[in-house]
């Protein structure tokens, strides 16, 4: 590959750009961007796929963020967004930690993105550190806007095994367990948490950010009509996937969690506040903010992101 095909991308996207900004008419302007945009992170991989020599040359200043359709046999999820941090470009490619962040319900995997400000959070981190920040899978856990899994069924098979294999073999990560975690908000916080207790071999930290107790059909600690509607009226079923029932029955030596939620969202802090201990006596090493003035929107979680990325970080460091 020559120089000049090697950066073709770049040279277009340039061009578009100019273009655009010369173009008055507001929608041709963005589909100029979208264009430049995608021949930018076209430009970034060709570099990587080139016979280029190795070193920091090869690295983009900031990250991609990416949409991928990840293969889901039995759950029709959405496509996911796939932050690769700078350093993921180099070469060789260091085989980097995962983690797997959550939307909530009603929502969409760029929720994190459009609302969480995670984009900013993860580049001023991996700008802080050599471009190194574990690779992000911001997945669908829901099938559309509206819905309200909760992780169990066909969308806990998604998560803890469909994605840990793409993700794993797509992007030469390390593989799922010790370096891989698992984090979300309202709803995906709840999901983190029973994720990782109850698959402990694909995830062994999470971030429960303004979760409720467990698995519910409504928006309260109590769990309503969550057996019949979620669990097919089994018990048992509800059990392995309910937190306080599982850090009552089993130890989790290895484990980490972050709890945080802010002092004005009532089921939520209690959630916390009842969790955090169990978890702790059953060998989760744990900790816990609690906002004060906190409420259940995103700029609490935009904060418990910001807050716990370099502990998330720092576990996930191989």
């Amino acid at each position: 590959m020559s120089a000049l095909s090697g950066w073709w991308p770049v040279l277009a996207a340039g061009l578009l750009a100019v273009t655009a900004w010369l173009v008055r008419r507001r929608g041709t302007r963005l589909v100029l961007a979208s264009v430049a945009v995608v021949l930018l992170a076209a430009s970034a991989l060709v570099a990587v796929r080139g016979n280029r020599p190795a070193g920091e040359a090869q690295r983009p200043h900031a990250g991609v963020f990416t949409t991928v359709a990840i293969p889901s046999p039995g759950f029709a999820a959405r496509p996911a967004v796939v932050y690769l941090p700078p350093v993921w470009f180099t070469v060789p490619r260091p085989s980097l930690p995962v983690l797997l962040l959550l939307h909530g319900t009603p929502g969409a995997p760029e929720d994190w993105l459009t609302s969480g400000d995670a984009a900013a959070t993860l580049e001023t981190w991996a700008a802080a550190h050599g471009g190194r920040a574990p690779v992000v899978v911001m997945p669908d856990i829901n099938g559309n806007r509206d819905g309200d899994s909760e992780c169990v069924g066909p969308a806990e098979d998604y998560l803890t095994t469909t994605i840990p294999s793409f993700v794993h073999s797509r992007y030469a990560t390390q593989p799922p367990g010790v370096h891989w975690a698992v984090a979300g908000l309202s709803e995906g916080g709840s999901c983190a948490l029973q994720l990782t207790l109850g698959h402990p071999g694909v995830f062994a930290t999470f971030g429960d950010y303004s979760g409720l107790a467990g698995p519910r059909t409504g928006d309260r600690n109590a769990p309503g009509d969550t057996v019949p509607k979620l669990f097919a009226g089994s018990t048992a079923a509800f059990d392995r996937h309910e937190p306080q029932w599982l850090l009552t029955h089993r130890r989790y030596p290895g484990t980490a969690g972050w709890f945080e939620v802010g002092d004005q969202d009532a089921d939520p802090l209690a959630a916390a506040r009842q969790l955090e201990p169990l978890a702790r006596s059953a060998g989760v090493a744990t900790r816990l903010t609690v906002v004060p003035g906190g409420r259940h929107d995103f700029p609490l979680w935009r904060r418990a992101f910001a807050d716990s990325l370099p502990w998330l970080a720092e576990r996930l460091s191989p």
